[in-house]
């Protein structure tokens, strides 16, 4: 058997991205409405404590190595047919983009605010506070990702279509 860079960087590219995808679209159809229906101290604590759970090698590496991958991927694709590559290259920018910046630049500091606080110090109107400050935009820009790494996805599995 050969070792071919190529596919095993598709496979894998596509294996993370659907990955991720999975986890975008459970946690907003599943975590976030489920933890929601707590009052705010529930809420806020049990989201530090998922946020400080999912920091780990293997959510970093399946979270992010797409970013990666997916333009490598594009590269070596540059001599297929035309629409492979573009479904290949938007994939990559979406998953850049939706999963990358949004996530380093929008969730990240929400989380990070998050991380710092000590809730059991917090009156119940600072708690209130907090969440209104917390999870609407959180979730708002969770959603982006979503729509994002699905849109990801999708465009992989055409791009290899097209490549038949």
């Amino acid at each position: 058997m050969e070792f071919n860079i190529k596919a095993i960087i598709l496979v894998l590219g596509i294996l993370f991205t659907g990955l991720t995808a999975g986890l975008c679209f459970t946690w907003s159809n599943t975590v976030t409405p489920g933890i929601g229906r707590l009052d705010d101290l529930g809420f806020l604590q049990s989201f530090q404590v998922m946020n400080r759970a999912i920091i780990n090698r293997s959510f970093l590496i399946i979270f992010f190595g797409p970013v990666v991958l997916l333009f490598a991927n594009a590269f070596l694709h540059r001599n297929a047919h035309p629409a492979t590559f573009w479904s290949f290259m938007l994939a990559a920018t979406l998953f850049f983009i939706g999963i990358g910046l949004i996530t380093v630049f929008k969730n990240v500091p929400l989380n990070e605010i998050l991380d710092k606080t000590i809730l059991e110090n917090l009156t119940p109107i600072e708690l209130k506070e907090l969440r209104s400050k917390f999870e609407h935009p959180w979730n708002r820009w969770h959603l982006k990702r979503t729509i994002a790494s699905f849109s990801a996805f999708a465009l992989l599995l055409l791009g290899i279509i097209y490549n038949n």
